[in-house]
C-alpha cells in the first residue's frame, strides 16, 4: 500500500492526514509533542489552538467565512469538529479549544489508516518518499535548518504573540457588562470599560512596559495581523481606541453611555469559566502583564490561566519554491502545507492541509495534482503564496481582494461579496465533481 508521511500534527497536518486517509491512503502522522515542547503549546493534543479559540467570521460576506464553507464542501475534518464544540462569539465561529483538540486527537489516533507517531523529525525525509511538511510556524530548529538546506532557499520569519486567558470568577463583574457590538449576536462578549482617566493611565504604563525581546541573532519582524498590543499602542494615543479597545457600538448599562475605551473578553468554553482578552496578544513580560492589565478596573484582581507569549513564526519563500498544488517545484513528491507556506490564520492553515492532502493522494494514486480554481478562496490563496513577489513575500489571510473580479460592477459592497461567494461555491461544486470522477 502507498504510504504518505505527514510531518506536523497541527491544523494543516491533521487535515492533510484526514483527506488522504479518507481516500484510502495509509498515513504516518508525526508529531514531536509531548517529547519536544514548543514555547506556545500547552498540551500534547493534535490541532491545539494556540493564540485564540476563534476561527473568525461565519458569514459568507466575509472571506474567511467563504473559505470555511468551501472546506465544508470538501469534507474538512477541522470544520466538522469545530462545529461540535462551538462557544458563543457573535458572528464568529469560536470553539472550546480543549474539547476541539481532544476530539481530533481521538479521531486520528483511532483511524485504521492513520498511525500517529510521537517523534521529532530532525531532517527532510528520503527523496523518494511522498511527504507533506506541515510543521507550521513553530518548526523546530533542526528541521528548519534541514528544510533550508533541502530547498537552498532563504527562510523568512516574523514574531507572533498570543493573548492572555483569564479565569472568569476572578473578574469584577460590577465593572463589566455582557454585550456584542451593535447588539450583534447574543451578548457574547464581556466588556470591561475604562474612563478617559483610566485609559490614559493604562496607556502610559502599557507603552512603558518591559517586553521580552527576541534573541540577538533574530531580526524582529512583527506581522500586522498579530501585532502585540503594546506595539500598536506605540503608534499613537488613539490607535487602541480604533483597534482592540474601540468602544463603538457598545453602551455601558451602568452609565447608559458609550465608554471612552473598552477591553473585550471572549469565552474559551460554553460555561464561560475562561475568557480570552480579544486583540491583546502581547510580548510584555509576565510580571508586567499582571501589573499593567490589572489597571483595567474589571481585571483589578484577575487570575490568569495563561499569560501572553511571543514566539518566532517560520515560513518558506513559497513563490520561489512551490507550485499552486503545494508541491515543491524541484521535487514533486514533497508538499508543504499550512502556515509554513506563508498563509496566516487557523482556517487558512487547515485549508492548505486540505489541498495538500488531496493532491498528495492524487500523486500517490498516479493522478495529476490539481490547482484549485482561482475563483475559489482555496485557489486564490494558493495562487497568492506561489505568485507573490518573492523579494517582499509576506503572510496573507483570506480576503476578497485575492479573487478575480466579477464581470459586472457592483455599487453595493455587500451584494458584490455575496456574488463572489456564490460564484466561488458554484465553481467549487463543479470542481468537486471532477475530483470525484477521478
Amino acid at each position: 500500500m502507498q504510504v504518505l508521511t505527514v510531518v506536523g500534527g497541527g491544523l494543516a497536518g491533521v487535515e492533510a492526514a484526514w483527506q488522504a486517509a479518507s481516500a484510502g491512503i495509509s498515513v504516518k502522522l508525526y508529531e514531536m509533542r509531548p517529547h519536544r515542547r514548543t514555547l506556545a503549546h500547552h498540551t500534547a493534543d493534535l490541532a491545539e489552538l494556540v493564540c485564540s479559540n476563534s476561527f473568525r467570521s461565519n458569514s459568507l460576506e466575509n472571506a474567511v467565512g467563504l473559505l470555511k464553507e468551501e472546506m465544508r464542501t470538501l469534507n474538512s475534518l477541522v470544520m466538522s469538529i469545530a462545529q461540535n464544540h462551538i462557544v458563543p462569539a457573535g458572528g464568529a465561529l469560536a470553539v472550546n479549544r480543549n474539547l476541539f483538540a481532544q476530539e481530533i486527537t481521538e479521531i486520528c489516533e483511532s483511524h485504521p489508516l492513520i498511525e500517529v507517531i510521537r517523534q521529532e523529525v530532525l531532517q527532510m525525509p528520503a527523496k523518494e518518499e511522498c511527504c507533506i511538511i506541515a510543521t507550521g510556524p513553530l518548526t523546530s530548529d533542526a528541521l528548519a535548518a534541514s528544510i533550508k538546506d533541502f530547498t537552498a532557499g532563504e527562510h523568512l520569519y516574523f514574531f507572533d504573540a498570543a493573548a492572555p486567558v483569564i479565569i472568569s470568577d476572578s473578574i469584577d463583574f460590577s465593572n463589566a457588562f455582557w454585550s456584542s457590538r451593535y447588539e450583534k449576536g447574543e451578548a457574547d462578549y464581556l466588556n470591561c470599560p475604562l474612563s478617559k482617566e483610566e485609559y490614559e493611565k493604562f496607556y502610559t504604563e502599557l507603552i512603558g512596559g518591559e517586553t521580552k525581546k527576541p534573541q540577538a541573532f533574530e531580526k524582529e519582524i512583527l506581522f500586522e495581523g498579530c501585532m502585540p498590543v503594546e506595539s500598536l499602542a506605540l503608534r499613537g494615543y488613539k490607535t487602541l481606541l480604533y483597534g482592540p479597545m474601540k468602544p463603538v457600538g457598545l453602551i455601558d448599562p451602568k452609565t447608559e453611555e458609550r465608554p471612552f475605551a473598552v477591553v473585550q473578553l471572549r469565552k474559551e468554553d460554553k460555561e464561560g469559566s475562561l475568557l480570552n482578552m480579544v486583540g491583546f496578544q502581547t510580548s510584555l513580560t509576565w510580571p508586567e502583564q499582571r501589573r499593567i492589565f490589572s489597571l483595567i478596573p474589571a481585571l483589578k484582581k484577575a487570575t490568569f490561566a495563561r499569560l501572553g507569549v511571543m514566539h518566532r513564526n517560520t515560513y518558506i519563500c513559497s513563490p520561489r519554491l512551490l507550485k499552486a498544488t503545494y508541491q515543491l517545484k524541484h521535487k514533486e513528491n514533497i508538499f508543504f502545507a499550512g502556515q509554513i507556506t506563508g498563509t496566516e490564520g487557523y482556517v487558512e492553515s487547515a485549508a492548505g492541509g486540505l489541498v495538500a492532502g488531496i493532491n498528495a493522494t492524487r500523486f500517490l494514486k498516479g493522478l495529476t495534482p490539481l490547482s484549485f480554481p482561482l475563483e475559489t478562496m482555496l485557489g486564490s490563496l494558493s495562487r497568492y503564496i506561489t505568485e507573490a513577489n518573492p523579494t517582499n513575500f509576506q503572510p496573507m489571510k483570506a480576503n476578497f481582494g485575492l479573487l478575480p473580479p466579477l464581470p459586472e460592477r457592483f455599487k453595493n459592497k455587500k451584494q458584490k461579496k455575496e456574488e463572489l461567494a456564490s460564484r466561488a461555491l458554484r465553481i467549487l461544486g463543479d470542481f468537486k465533481s471532477i475530483l470525484g470522477n477521478d
